[in-house]
């Protein structure tokens, strides 16, 4: 175990949240055993968590912040060392994604990350690498917040069909994650236009990219590749995704056909699901 002495704040944002954590904890006069039987961990946790060792979440954080005191300082933090742990080349994106007013989003093959369930975040980031995979599949999920804002970017995703039949993590996972985009069918700001295999050619033929809007900066577009991201404001890159997307939204499902499309696939394809109750999965 790392001693306190040598864990220094500011080599991360884990680490800084570590030294807070154990910090406060002191303050209190309580022992690392004491704190986790207070917030439902065991006191190995509280010291893996202290020490950088272990990523802690917003359950963790939002429990400690009360039975310490903190004014909720752990909560907030909690954001900066989740995006600390995103590859490097992602970070941008991650930043862009908290800052913009609205994201329109193209993929061919797979459902967006800022849509996806754990199960099937899981499936897809342990393809080929299962080394951390809670911590990167947490990451991962944590992007997610940003719908959680007072005020919410708008989201609009084209996923090809090929999306809903891709099946990752297999058929429950599939179903679960299918059940997921339909629960958002009333929610104005999250639009899912399915782009269905009879389209045929289409404007995202080069492949899948993703529009970031702001109030008053310029808009990013933002491609990806094996293991680097692309972001640019160049304008002329702009115009020509922006026209793509226009065309891509008009060769696409209605958001009401693609909640159709959606749900048939996931009843035909993936059958009824059912949790280890025997009660339907949603």
């Amino acid at each position: 175990m790392t001693h306190i002495n040598t864990l220094d704040p500011g080599a991360s944002p884990l680490d800084y949240y570590g030294f807070e954590l154990r910090r406060y904890r002191e303050a209190a006069g309580l022992t690392q055993k004491q704190l986790g039987s207070i917030v439902y961990c065991t006191g190995s946790l509280v010291g893996q968590i202290e020490t950088a060792r272990k990523l802690p979440t917003l359950q963790f954080s939002e429990r400690a912040d009360i039975a310490l005191g903190t004014g909720g300082l752990l909560s907030r933090l909690l954001e900066l060392v989740m995006r600390s742990q995103l590859p490097a080349w992602f970070r941008q994106v991650a930043e862009l994604e908290g800052r913009t007013v609205e994201i329109c989003a193209f993929h061919t093959s797979l459902v967006h990350g800022l849509l996806q369930t754990k199960a099937y975040a899981r499936a897809v980031l342990g393809a080929l690498n299962q080394n951390d995979l809670d911590d990167r599949t947490a990451v991962r999920l944590a992007r997610q917040r940003i719908f959680e804002k007072e005020k919410p970017p708008v989201f609009w995703m084209i996923p090809g069909e090929g999306a809903l039949y891709q099946e990752i993590g297999g058929p429950e996972t599939m179903h679960e994650q299918l059940a997921h985009l339909l629960s958002f069918e009333d929610n104005p700001a999250i639009n899912i236009q399915v782009l269905p295999y009879s389209a045929g050619a289409h404007a995202g033929l080069q492949g899948s990219f993703d529009l970031f809007r702001f109030p008053s900066d310029p808009t990013i577009v933002y491609t990806e590749g094996y293991g680097s991201g692309h972001p640019t404001a160049n304008p002329d890159t702009v115009k020509d995704c922006s026209l793509r997307y226009d065309h891509l939204q008009a060769a696409a499902l209605s958001l009401k056909d693609s909640a159709e499309l959606i749900r048939r696939v996931m009843e035909e394809r993936y059958g009824e699901q059912r949790d280890s109750g025997g009660d339907r999965v949603a």
